[in-house]
């Protein structure tokens, strides 16, 4: 079976991030723990489905994706000012730390502490890799129709579709 939307896709990839024309590894998933989704239903980038559309099971394929097509170019005005008075049970967060934070919608989103004063802490709302061309290296290990559960669902039950949430 190929892939195309409604069926579910495992496959391994090693992520790559290119700086500077080097490649940076960042993560992998490996036959121990492969990556499993339903594919055409928007849980994935667009331009990482439409690299691995058609593909089959054995299948290997690495692809660049440029940063617009990822997570986006950075946008350097995306930085809120958080006041110090928020952290006072948990204490004020390091340079680098990244925090879980909620918007009035309820929605969650995570942002990396780029400034501390005695007044406010700084974050950078961006993804962590918006900004970056990503190399993608994969192999597919199966391919099958997605259950009716699973679709009612939007998203994968596990490698043979069984799989508890």
């Amino acid at each position: 079976m190929t892939i195309t939307p409604n069926s579910v896709v495992a496959l391994t990839y090693k992520l790559h991030a290119i700086n500077n024309g080097e490649k940076e590894f960042v993560e992998e998933a490996d036959k121990s723990n492969p990556l499993v989704f339903l594919y055409g239903v928007g849980m994935m980038l667009p331009k990482f489905e439409e690299n691995i559309e058609g593909l089959k099971q054995g299948d290997t394929i690495d692809f660049e994706l440029v940063a617009a097509d990822a997570y986006g170019e950075k946008d350097e005005s995306a930085v809120a000012q958080l006041p110090a008075d928020m952290f006072k049970e948990s204490g004020i967060p390091p340079v680098g730390e990244i925090l879980p934070l909620q918007d009035n919608q309820g929605n969650q989103f995570r942002a990396r502490v780029v400034e501390v004063s005695p007044e406010a802490v700084v974050v950078d709302l961006n993804h962590p890799m918006a900004g970056q061309n990503l190399h993608f290296d994969i192999e597919i290990l199966n391919v099958r129709e997605a259950t009716e559960e699973e679709l009612s669902h939007g998203h994968a039950h596990g490698v043979d579709g069984h799989s508890g949430h």
